[in-house]
């Protein structure tokens, strides 16, 4: 599956009607925010988002599909131009690793960039604390407590 993508965030876009989510990273949410090393806040969900999007609007992109999220999105590892989209995200400080990029989370670190130059809370830690109540029950749960 190939053709030209418009990004929804650091580590999903569309590709035609097809939603896609990158296997191997999960990148901060749109409005996560991330700390520097002195303690200020920077937009890091913004800045993989917009580094994904420079990423799209540089070719075709092409999708090695691998089955379904639960939330119907198409799970794929997909390139531009031989290059692996997830591996670059990683390697450029704007994703964690969840799959076979853990060479480039380790240089990520090591060099400081990103989200590495800095301290963060998992993307997977920071939606589970602002999940939304499902019901009107876990809602009035959520609002008391």
């Amino acid at each position: 599956m190939d053709g030209v993508a418009r990004v929804s965030d650091g580590d999903s876009f569309r590709l035609g009607d097809e939603r896609i989510r990158l296997l191997g990273l999960d990148a901060p949410e749109l409005s996560q925010q991330c700390d520097t090393q002195t303690g200020n806040q920077w937009p890091c969900g913004r800045a993989a988002r917009n580094r994904m999007a420079d990423l799209l609007a540089s070719g075709p992109v092409t999708c090695q599909p691998d089955g379904r999220d639960q939330y119907g999105r198409l799970l794929a590892t997909c390139r531009i131009q031989g290059q692996d989209i997830a591996a670059t995200m990683v390697a450029e400080g704007l994703a964690i690793a969840s799959g076979d990029y853990w060479r480039q989370e380790a240089d990520a670190r090591r060099d400081r960039l990103g989200i590495w130059a800095g301290s963060f809370e998992t993307p997977r830690y920071w939606r589970d604390d602002r999940a939304r109540p499902q019901t009107l029950f876990g809602w009035f749960d959520g609002f008391w407590r």
